[in-house]
């Protein structure tokens, strides 16, 4: 019975253990927030065009685990990605979710109106898998940019 015990304490230590890992590597509402800060700081300083193509590149640290800055103009065009570049100069606003929504527009308009979180089912890029996701957008020039996480 006692070595039961202690398998169990095993199997049960290493699954808290893991499940600490994995929440580790999920970046929260508050680090989604500090990076879209850095980002608008960022487009501040060194303006939209540089500020956008910085946003949409690998190698310039503006991807942190599951996060990433994007941009869309006020119509839903991307104007940034840091997840896909091939999205970029597309008009999104008809791309809906895994649930059917247009969550693309929503986001602009919720963005333009002062900033807000909006709620939606997309891929993540680090799993591969259909998510829970909400980003928080805001007004930048024209348009707008956001950070999600995946929940």
């Amino acid at each position: 019975m006692l070595k039961i015990s202690r398998v169990a304490v095993a199997v049960v230590s290493s699954a808290l253990a893991m499940g600490a890992a994995f929440a580790e590597e999920r970046a929260s509402a508050d680090d989604a927030m500090k990076l879209l800060d850095k980002a608008e700081a960022h487009f501040k300083a060194a303006g939209a065009e540089q500020a956008y193509a910085d946003f949409s590149s690998k190698d310039k640290g503006w991807q942190d685990r599951d996060l990433y800055v994007f941009c869309f103009d006020k119509d839903g065009v991307a104007l940034a990605h840091g997840a896909n570049e091939k999205l970029i100069g597309k008009n999104l606003s008809e791309l809906k979710d895994a649930d059917g929504n247009l969550f693309i527009g929503a986001m602009v308009k919720t963005g333009l109106s002062g900033g807000g979180w909006t709620d939606y089912r997309w891929a993540n890029p680090v799993s591969k898998k259909i998510e829970p996701k909400s980003s928080y957008a805001k007004p930048f020039a024209d348009g707008i940019c956001g950070v999600g996480i995946y929940k």
